[in-house]
């Protein structure tokens, strides 16, 4: 890192102009929060009153050449990258614009099924092909890990015209792949390696995390600083390398899709948290990782719960594993992570980042306190006493695998579509998505065929109250299908 990184240009420059008392004539129209007085009481006036406009002091987001553009050159800095670029629609924006940076209509791109939903609609809009790898399973814990480099090598070996290679590090659950050997392989076969690290953005600000794609070489990654780095929701980073993708090329892409009323509390959120993680990052993690370190010792003295961790790495693809995510096996009890989650949040006032039929995730971050932690350590203690049940959930949970596609996403999305019931849809072709969210893993995309094994789980989480999104239909009774092309049922 060569730049002073106690500075936050875009901060300082935003609190000047407060302290300037400008009278406004342009947007936002609620005027320092006069024409918005509820919310302006509730969350103090000052928030309101720095919600401000692009102007010549505060720079453009679209065209970064001022205080912005420092406050990107810092995070660039940060990360050891040659550009940033501020993303204030969320990770979403910068996944999508990877790939339609890379990839053209029908261009092939090669990523791993258990993609959030934002790489599958960065393939729709670009046009281009998915080539699906195999995620690695652990099926006693019930959860997709890595993918493995034989199996990249083998799909490039299929695909040797494939654009670009899309990895996600870490996964929801905090596994690794062999980032740097598949980034290696990648590159000696012409293929850019694009990185969702939506779940890493602390990685390299402490020597006992996980390392970024970036440092091996990765070409282009979307961070969320508002995950694990403590900005604002909504406020992410791209981070680019360049050399086979042209700056240029992702900055006029960005503006194509992310909004010219650029939120300067969320940019400058960015600011501060990287000004944080470069200064206090190392000592705040070495704090983060005492305190997981601690609970998962107590989670694992509970019956019937198991917090894994490193001990896994080596097995089901598992290169590396980052500590903050705080994965509980729940399973051994006899109730689903669905129920776990939801008695945490209904008797206990906890609220966790996910559930699925086997687990329960916390993300442990700057924030956390020990108060907190021992918090959720008394709650998963009571639960184990008033709910644990002598049989073991052995319900299978559906992990995604290669799907059937006949039909690419971007035509499947465009087609003409009937709408069916979800049980009458087996064998059709889907002309929508359907996740649950979080974590935002598409169960079935546009183009693929719905199988019998899809509905069943769909079915399945409706009846654990899941929170399903995706389909026209609020509550996926229904289901659009496409008309023009059908499979053999």
């Amino acid at each position: 890192m060569t730049k002073e990184h106690n500075k936050t240009p875009l901060f300082d420059a935003l609190k000047e102009h407060h302290q300037n008392n400008v009278i406004p004539f342009d947007v936002p129209g609620h005027k320092k929060g006069v024409g918005l007085k509820e919310l302006a009481d509730y969350v103090g006036k000052r928030v309101l009153e720095i919600d401000v406009n692009s102007m010549k002091n505060l720079d453009n987001l679209s065209n970064p050449i001022g205080v912005i553009n420092e406050a990107e050159e810092l995070m660039a800095d940060a990360y050891g990258v040659d550009h940033a670029f501020f993303l204030i629609n969320g990770t979403t924006s910068g996944v999508q614009a990877m790939i339609m940076s890379v990839c053209g209509h029908g261009d092939k791109i090669i990523l791993p099924r258990n993609v959030h939903k934002s790489a599958i609609n960065g393939v729709i809009l670009s046009g281009a092909t998915p080539v699906y790898l195999t995620p690695e399973i652990n099926w006693e814990l019930g959860i997709s890990t890595g993918v493995s480099k034989e199996e990249v090598k083998n799909t490039i070996k299929e695909h040797p015209d494939a654009k670009a290679i899309f990895l996600i590090n870490p996964t929801y659950y905090g596994t690794t792949s062999n980032i740097k050997g598949i980034i290696d392989l990648a590159h000696r076969h012409g293929m850019a390696v694009l990185l969702d690290e939506a779940h890493g953005a602390h990685f390299g600000f402490h020597p006992e995390l996980p390392s970024s794609g970036m440092n091996f070489g990765g070409d282009m990654a979307a961070v969320s600083l508002h995950k694990t780095g403590g900005s604002l929701t909504q406020s992410s980073a791209l981070l680019l390398n360049e050399g086979m993708i042209d700056k240029n090329t992702v900055k006029i892409i960005l503006n194509m899709t992310q909004s010219t009323s650029a939120s300067y509390l969320l940019m400058s959120s960015l600011d501060i948290a990287r000004k944080n993680l470069v200064l206090k990052g190392e000592e705040i993690f070495s704090r983060i990782l005492e305190l997981v370190r601690r609970a998962r010792v107590e989670i694992n003295k509970i019956d019937g719960m198991y917090a894994f961790s490193k001990e896994l790495i080596g097995s089901n693809g598992i290169y590396d594993f980052d500590e903050t995510k705080l994965s509980i096996n729940v399973s051994r009890l006899g109730i689903t992570g669905f129920q776990v989650y939801d008695l945490l949040r209904d008797d206990y006032n906890i609220q966790m980042e996910l559930a699925d039929i086997h687990n329960v995730l916390g993300i442990i971050s700057v924030g956390d306190t020990e108060e907190y932690l021992d918090k959720l350590i008394a709650a998963l203690k009571d639960i184990s006493q008033k709910y644990s049940r002598d049989k073991r959930i052995e319900y299978k949970d559906y992990i995604l695998e290669r799907p059937q596609i006949l039909v690419s996403p971007r035509e499947a999305f465009y087609a003409k579509t009937k709408t069916l019931a979800l049980k009458d849809a087996e064998g059709e072709i889907s002309g929508e998505s359907i996740m649950v969210y979080p974590p935002g893993i598409p169960i079935v995309t546009p183009g693929e065929i719905i199988t019998k094994e899809i509905i069943d789980y769909i079915e399945f989480l409706k009846a654990e109250e899941g929170i399903l999104t995706g389909t026209a239909d609020p509550y996926v009774d229904k289901i659009k299908v496409l008309m023009t092309v059908t499979s053999n049922k």
